[in-house]
């Protein structure tokens, strides 16, 4: 889990959205590593995407930048990453909580790819943390499944 904030990675405010993200993977039976704190600069979300994947994670799931302000560059930092796009998980992030916060649609997290590592872009509120995970839930085992050579698609070649 990575947090990307410019006050949190200060320690100018607590970071309430790593801790939820990670608290609530582990509900839906997910082993969690540590939620690193990284700054709003593409250099260090690109680091700490890099090192996930390199550490062979099935999934990274970042919080925060994924906004309009002039300091929210986790999307721009995560596209040129990855190797494929799952743009239907993108959209259904935006649209689950588009109905009671409808700037949920100015989410720009991206979803795609880095290896076989699945990599996801959720806003920095907590409210967007719980509505991701609530869409992340049911999909999750069979994308992660699939990003392994199983699922229903079977080993490339089988």
């Amino acid at each position: 889990m990575v947090t990307v904030s410019d006050r949190s990675s200060r320690g100018a405010r607590p970071d309430t959205s790593g801790p939820l993200l990670a608290e609530l993977l582990r509900g839906i039976g997910l082993d969690v590593g540590e939620v690193v704190l990284v700054p709003d600069e593409v250099e260090a979300v690109q680091e700490a995407l890099r090192a996930a994947a390199r550490e062979a994670y099935d999934l990274v799931v970042t919080t925060g930048g994924t906004g309009l302000a002039p300091r929210d560059v986790t999307p721009e930092a995560t596209a040129p990453l990855l190797d494929r796009t799952v743009p239907g998980l993108a959209e259904a992030l935006r649209a689950r909580g588009a109905d009671t916060v409808p700037t949920a649609v100015l989410s720009r997290g991206l979803v795609g790819t880095i290896g076989s590592t699945l990599v996801v872009n959720l806003p920095g509120s907590t409210g967007g943390v719980r509505d991701g995970v609530a869409v992340l839930a049911p999909v999750l085992e069979h994308a992660l499944a699939q990003l392994r050579g199983g699922g229903d698609h079977g080993p490339p070649g089988g």
